[in-house]
């Protein structure tokens, strides 16, 4: 929200709440009966495809953000070696609001401008002008908008809303207030609204533009760097034409530089181009994974967990697990992802954060709850436990700890296999094995132990040895009353 927030911040359907797609059932249910009854020549698919393509653009951008959260987890390229809040997650939960907008606005004007009905797959000159017009009076026009959005009067009112990320994600690129987006509606129909009134238009030109835009934008917000200096050593002059992550990244934690939208040539021109632009990005290329002192070793529980992750939907991440009727609908991307975790998958790294001064990972074996009780499957699992382990011993891990059902062969592993591991792997089991050695004085030279041998036990004794405590073992209670007699 804005520091002070403006006439026509909010969105008109936030009392739908997760209902808000609801107000497009008619024209959804309109094209669709249209385009099932009329005969083929009187269709119009453009209509159709209105809905089915803003589908299209919310999986892009879900895309973008799973690969964004994926690649600053593992800190190569990172820009800012910040994390997000979850205030930041929970004040973007929202992204989708101005596809629903989009979405609105364009069935709106299908009813409202008659040249948009019936438009042809492709037009050549369509596309030409839509370039031309956004590279032109688009790009001018927002650059001076931005700008004028960092008045302290707008700026206070909207646009410090978008401003509250500096630490970016691709969807940090939709996050604004009603009244802003309406603005930049406007900007953007700029191209379409001429193609169509010249009757140039097409729908490769709209689909396009759109899917341009949706690119762009959530390239730009992306907290790590991934344009390659090739590009612009082979062609300079694109330098001026795209903007990088970190470019718009300086936007974000300098404020009053790197203006444009997705062209920088505006701020060369009006000499608003940050001047450690270029160190900026170089240097995030450049920068390697960082260290992590702790791993979490986990793995998934069922297969609709997948959409639970941090790098899945925010919406589920933050709540509990638990089964939604919508997920049953999503069965082939849950089955196809399920065959490749069980045939493919890698142990990957789920999320990044940081606590004083350690850093901190989570990794995630794709393996599922079931596929820990096959006694067929044990010898894959424990060959990709082994491998994580290993991978972070390599890495100068120094703490691991575990979330898995086969806590079991770890110990086996760890104690027999391999001891000459300087990492320390910790379950459940090693906090029972703490607290238990804090209750025993240091100063106690004897101890007996009777009862079943576990992997606790074990521990707990391997610990008193080192301490220099004697331990002895009772295997029943009837020997320990002997004893004591």
């Amino acid at each position: 929200m804005a520091s002070k927030p403006g006439f026509l911040t909010d969105w008109p359907w936030k009392p739908l709440g997760s209902f808000k797609w609801v107000i497009l059932t008619p024209w959804i249910a309109h094209s669709t009966y249209s385009f099932i009854t009329k005969d083929q020549n009187e269709r119009d698919i453009g209509y159709f495809l209105i809905f089915p393509y803003m589908m299209l653009r919310m999986l892009h951008d879900q895309a973008w953000i799973t690969l964004s959260r994926h690649r600053t987890s593992k800190g190569k390229s990172r820009i800012l070696d910040k994390g997000i809040e979850f205030e930041q997650v929970d004040r973007e939960s929202n992204w989708d609001d101005q596809i629903l907008l989009n979405g609105l606005l364009f069935y709106i004007g299908y009813m409202l401008v008659p040249e948009g009905s019936h438009l042809p797959i492709w037009k050549t000159d369509g596309v030409i002008i839509t370039t031309l017009l956004h590279a032109g009076p688009v790009e001018f026009l927002y650059y001076w908008l931005h700008r004028a959005l960092h008045h302290h009067f707008l700026y206070s009112r909207y646009h410090s809303h978008h401003h509250s990320s500096i630490v970016t994600e691709p969807i940090t690129s939709v996050i604004h207030p009603f009244a802003e987006h309406i603005a930049y509606f406007v900007l953007f129909a700029i191209p379409l609204y001429t193609t169509v009134i010249t009757r140039t238009a097409s729908i490769a030109s709209f689909a396009g533009y759109l899917a341009y835009i949706d690119f762009m934008n959530n390239m730009g917000h992306c907290n790590f760097e991934f344009i390659p200096t090739t590009l612009f050593s082979f062609f300079p002059f694109l330098k001026f034409l795209i903007y990088t992550p970190s470019f718009h990244s300086l936007h974000h934690t300098q404020f009053r530089t790197n203006y444009s939208l997705f062209m920088p040539i505006y701020d060369y021109v009006y000499g608003t181009m940050d001047k450690s632009s270029d160190k900026t990005y170089e240097m995030s290329l450049k920068r390697e994974e960082g260290s992590v002192d702790v791993v979490h070793l986990t793995h998934l529980t069922t297969p609709e967990s997948i959409y639970y992750l941090r790098l899945g939907f925010s919406s589920l991440a933050s709540t509990p697990q638990s089964s939604k009727w919508y997920l049953y609908l999503l069965w082939p991307l849950t089955l196809w992802t399920s065959l490749m975790t069980w045939f493919y998958g890698k142990t990957f790294v789920l999320e990044r954060n940081n606590f004083k001064m350690l850093n901190l990972q989570s990794w995630v074996i794709p393996r599922f709850h079931v596929q820990y009780f096959f006694k067929w499957q044990r010898e894959a699992l424990n060959k990709l436990i082994e491998e994580a382990i290993l991978e972070a011993e390599l890495r100068g891990v120094k703490v691991l700890t575990l979330g898995l059902l086969n806590q079991a062969s770890i110990y086996t592993f760890y104690f027999v296999s391999y001891p000459q591991l300087k990492i320390k792997i910790v379950d459940g089991s090693s906090l029972v094995v703490a607290i238990v050695l804090n209750n025993i004085p240091k100063e106690t030279t004897q101890v007996l132990l009777s009862g079943k041998l576990t992997k606790i036990s074990y521990a707990i004794v391997s610990a008193l040895c080192e301490r220099g405590t004697k331990v002895r073992y009772i295997i029943t209670l009837i020997f320990a009353i002997i004893l004591l007699l």
